[in-house]
């Protein structure tokens, strides 16, 4: 059978929020690209289901309508008002996020199944300005000096697509960071996650706060509960790979057994009922001025290990990582240089003044969260002094003051009720 040939300015491998991402915003600015995606949506993708605000951001600042329209489907999609963190003492505190201020929105997140939410973008992604190959299998990826070229099969169909830049939108396996950066992420900087669904879970927050369980025996990680729509809610567990390895954990027992004997978990679990299985998943974690890009090729999302640390929000960082690889691609096509210092300069420092703080401030908080003392002492505090209580809370939406998390000085002030 004959060989299709396609010539266009970007290559996008993946349709997630990352290719999605860098998709929308190619095509706003009228580039020409082929997206490449492995599966056929809609499709399911393990995860934690949860949108933070810098979703909202992305998906405002290019249709405004999106958000309105998201916030309009009840049985699709659940806005979230705050977070609640539970202590390894069984301690709650918690923490409403800032009120939405936009017309139309009636929060700053949302939560929603990855089967509906990369759904939704995905089908918004046909335009004149791209081709979408789904259930396509990518053979070969050829780079040299005039560009490069991908190589995949759709069906009984062989197809070779050539253009000046490739984005890998490719989830923690991408073979397009595997075989144009050659940096197989170590476990070090690796978590594993598992994720299930479950119906009937009582006790949930009337506002659906997000719930994160640092339970003692999983430190630095963390178990979850994620109000959904429709009395469901998204149940995981997440630690680092090396402590699972060191301290030899079965992750799906700590998480069963927090559900069957944690006391203040297991009563809300009384007659809940898990629908489907209990899915694992690795999670890329972040690190400041990781290099996300080379010789004509970005990286965004997961491919680019821009998983928070500390939270685990992958989607937020997804999308804008997209977002801004679209401009790069705007600026490396108007100047025809596709080379590893100019994409540098035009994707990875302005993704890293964004995002670099925050990874910075969130690995900081990872290695904190190792001590059960600590949080069980900003928890009490906190309890207690509103003031306290309301600065914790300005954190997730001011860097400058989430930095103080990170610093003796933060812990002593409030050990001087101060």
């Amino acid at each position: 059978m004959e060989v299709k040939k396609i010539e266009t300015e970007a290559i996008i491998i993946g349709g997630g929020p990352a290719g999605a991402g860098t998709s929308l915003y190619l095509t706003d600015k009228g580039i020409k690209h082929v997206i490449i995606e492995r599966e056929q949506f809609p499709r399911d993708k393990v995860c934690g289901d949860a949108c933070s605000g810098k979703t909202a951001f992305v998906l405002r600042k290019l249709h405004p309508e999106w958000l309105q329209e998201i916030y309009s489907e009840e049985q699709q999609f659940m806005p979230s008002h705050g977070i609640t963190f539970v202590a390894p003492n069984g301690k709650p505190l918690n923490i409403p996020f800032g009120p939405s201020k936009v017309a139309g929105e009636t929060a700053p997140g949302f939560t929603a199944t990855r089967l509906v939410f990369d759904n939704y973008l995905f089908e918004r992604l046909p335009s004149q300005y791209n081709e979408i190959y789904q259930e396509a299998d990518v053979k070969e990826i050829i780079r040299n000096e005039s560009g490069v070229k991908v190589t995949f099969t759709q069906g009984a169909q062989t197809i070779e697509v050539s253009a000046p830049v490739i984005v890998g939108a490719d989830g923690d396996k991408s073979i397009v960071r595997k075989q144009l950066l050659n940096d197989n992420i170590s476990d070090k900087s690796k978590a594993i996650g598992l994720r299930a669904y479950y119906e009937g879970i009582t006790g949930l927050h009337e506002k659906n706060f997000i719930e994160l369980h640092f339970l003692k025996e999983v430190l630095p990680g963390y178990m979850w509960i994620f109000p959904l729509p429709n009395g469901m809610a998204n149940v995981g567990i997440g630690i680092l790979s090396e402590r699972i390895r060191d301290k030899k954990i079965n992750l799906r027992e700590k998480m069963l057994y927090a559900i069957e004997n944690n006391p203040n978990i297991s009563p809300r679990f009384k007659n809940a009922k898990l629908h489907g299985k209990i899915l694992g998943w690795g999670l890329p974690l972040g690190a400041e001025n990781r290099p996300v890009s080379g010789d004509r090729f970005l990286l965004t999302g997961d491919a680019g290990s821009l998983v928070d640390p500390f939270s685990g929000e992958g989607i937020g960082n997804a999308l804008y990582s997209g977002m801004l690889a679209a401009d790069a691609i705007a600026g490396a096509l108007e100047n025809q240089q596709f080379d590893a210092e100019f994409l540098k300069n035009a994707y990875d420092k302005p993704l890293y003044r964004r995002l670099g703080n925050e990874l910075k401030i969130s690995l900081a908080l990872q290695k904190l969260s190792r001590f059960p003392w600590l949080f069980n002492f900003v928890v009490n505090k906190a309890e207690k002094s509103a003031s306290l209580s309301d600065t914790i809370s300005c954190m997730f939406t001011d860097l400058d003051l989430r930095d103080r998390l990170r610093k003796p000085s933060f812990y002593l002030k409030i050990l001087m009720n101060k």
